[in-house]
């Protein structure tokens, strides 16, 4: 990763999640996976175990105390916390300054998203959301299937935590993909 990371697990509403952190701003978020542990291994994983961990500084705490509050329901907008984009393709960039800007509650289609970037297509938004570092800061459990199903999800727990996540934040319904 060149520049060495700072990480930080912290306790959430839906479980323990993590956060890391480098000189231009965060390089990865995780979702709670069934233990701490495991969602420590997940994020060092990720980091390709470039990390150590430390004390976030105030503008990161923010992002965390944000993320926990989001996560108990309250609305926040995380548009402010910097990314560090430096290992994502260019293309992912655009897919994923379009999902920042979807509101708490709300969700785009794959097909609405990359309708959006321009020069993409929904299978690509969907590469791009598997692959999202940034899970709560880029929302990407707010892309959904266009048939009103709630489409894949990649974090532990799968569709079903998706869809948790978009009842705390009050978003209409969702079904299964089943």
């Amino acid at each position: 990763m060149g520049d060495m990371s700072t990480y930080m697990l912290f306790p959430t509403g839906v479980g323990p999640c993590g956060l890391a952190w480098g000189p231009n701003g965060i390089v990865g978020v995780q979702l709670p996976e069934s233990n701490a542990s495991k969602t420590l291994a997940r994020l060092l994983h990720r980091l390709g175990g470039d990390a150590s961990p430390g004390q976030a500084p105030p503008d990161v705490q923010q992002v965390i105390d944000d993320i926990v509050a989001l996560l108990d329901g309250e609305r926040r907008n995380l548009q402010y916390a910097r990314l560090d984009m430096d290992r994502v393709p260019e293309l992912f960039r655009r897919i994923y300054a379009v999902v920042r800007r979807i509101p708490a509650g709300q969700t785009l289609s794959y097909g609405e998203v990359a309708t959006r970037c321009g020069d993409t297509d929904a299978r690509t938004v969907g590469q791009a959301m598997a692959r999202n570092p940034f899970p709560i800061v880029v929302p990407c459990h707010r892309v959904a299937a266009a048939n009103g199903k709630g489409g894949g999800f990649s974090a532990y727990g799968g569709v079903t935590t998706k869809l948790r996540l978009l009842a705390l934040e009050g978003a209409g319904t969702l079904s299964l993909p089943w």
